[in-house]
C-alpha cells in the first residue's frame, strides 16, 4: 500500500464530502478511492469514516487522524517546494573544489563576474590538491586531465586545450627565438618535475600528427612540481616552459607570454567539471557550468587569436 497516497486520498474524501468527489478531483476511479481508504483503515486497525447511503462522517479516531494527516502532508509539500526551489532557482550556496592551479588561473578570475550575474548564488570554494577527488562532497569539482581521461566519475568536459611552449618577450629578445625543436638545446628550459626526477627531454608532437613524436634533449635550468613557480619564472624571463593554453590565456592575450615553435605541442588536455549526480542538478550548478564554459572558451579563443591560431 502507498501509505502517503492513501493519506492524501483520505484527506480529499473529507474535503470533497464524498468518495465520488474525491475520485473526480484526483482523477481516479471511485473503486480505487474506496479501496485506498479501506486499506488505510485496515493498516491502522480502526474505522476512520462512518458511511451511509446519505452521509459521510468522521469517527473519533478519524477526527484525530485527519488533523495529524493535514499537518504531515503540509510539511511534506513544504519540504518538496523547498527542495524544488533549490533545483530551479538561481539561489543558494554552490560548493566548488579545485586544485590550487585551477583555482588561481581558471576559477578565481570568474568569481566576480559570475556573482554580478547571479547575486543570489553564494560560492563556497575549497582549494586543495587531491589524488582521488571527493566528488560526492561538492556540487562541482574542477579537474585538469589528459584528453583520454576515462575516470569513474560523472564529468562534463568544459574545454579542450594544449600544452604549448611559451617564453616572455624579454627572454626572446635576450636569447633569440628557437626556429626548430632542436634549437631548444641552446635555451634555458623550465620543466615540470614528475616523481622527483629531473627531466632531460621534451616529447614534442603536432596536433595533426599525434603519433609522430620527437624527443628533444634540453638542459633544464629550473624544474619544479609547482606550476605557479614555473609560470612566475617564465613571466620573469627565466626561460622557455611548456604550459597549457587555458591556464596561460590571460598572459598570451596581454603579450606577457609568447608562443614559440608553433605548431609543436607537448600535450593535449581537457578541463572537466565532475558532478555528484546526473539527476536533479540544481539550477545554480547548471548556470555556473554554463558560465564557466562560456568564459573559459572565450578566454582561450582570444588567446589563440593573439598568438596566431596557436
Amino acid at each position: 500500500m502507498d501509505r502517503l497516497m492513501s493519506m492524501r486520498v483520505f484527506q480529499r474524501v473529507i474535503d470533497e464530502g464524498s468518495f465520488a468527489g474525491a475520485a473526480r478531483a484526483l482523477d481516479m476511479s471511485p473503486a480505487v478511492v474506496t479501496r485506498l481508504v479501506a486499506d488505510l483503515e485496515d493498516h491502522l486497525g480502526t474505522r476512520l469514516l462512518h458511511r451511509s447511503t446519505r452521509r459521510l462522517s468522521l469517527s473519533d479516531a478519524g477526527e484525530t487522524y485527519l488533523s495529524r494527516v493535514r499537518a504531515i502532508l503540509q510539511d511534506i509539500d513544504e519540504a518538496h517546494l523547498l527542495a524544488s526551489s533549490q533545483t530551479h532557482e538561481h539561489a543558494g550556496v554552490l560548493h566548488i573544489l579545485a586544485t590550487p592551479l585551477l583555482a588561481t588561473h581558471i576559477l578565481a578570475p570568474l568569481l566576480v563576474g559570475f556573482r554580478e550575474r547571479y547575486p543570489k548564488i553564494l560560492l563556497d570554494v575549497a582549494v586543495e590538491d587531491y589524488k582521488e577527488p571527493p566528488v560526492e562532497d561538492y556540487d562541482i569539482t574542477l579537474m585538469g586531465e589528459d584528453t583520454n581521461y576515462d575516470g569513474d566519475v560523472i564529468a562534463r568536459k568544459i574545454v579542450s586545450t594544449e600544452a604549448v611552449l611559451l617564453a616572455s618577450p624579454d627572454y626572446l629578445k635576450r636569447r633569440g627565438t628557437p626556429q626548430t625543436p632542436e634549437d631548444l638545446a641552446q635555451h634555458d628550459c623550465l620543466h615540470h618535475k614528475v616523481l622527483g626526477v629531473r627531466p632531460r627531454a621534451w616529447c614534442l608532437f603536432q596536433a595533426d600528427h599525434p603519433n609522430e613524436y620527437r624527443d628533444v634533449a634540453v638542459d633544464s635550468v629550473v624544474w619544479s612540481n609547482h606550476g605557479d613557480t614555473l609560470l612566475r619564472a617564465t613571466l620573469d624571463g627565466g626561460g622557455i616552459a611548456a604550459m597549457s593554453v587555458d591556464l596561460t590565456a590571460a598572459y598570451l592575450s596581454s603579450g606577457a607570454l609568447v608562443r614559440v615553435l608553433r605548431p609543436w605541442i607537448t600535450g593535449q588536455y581537457a578541463l572537466y567539471a565532475a558532478l555528484p549526480s546526473r539527476k536533479f542538478m540544481p539550477q545554480r550548478t547548471r548556470v555556473f557550468l554554463e558560465y564557466l564554459t562560456e568564459r573559459t572558451r572565450a578566454k582561450i579563443s582570444t588567446a589563440l587569436g593573439v598568438c596566431g591560431d596557436c
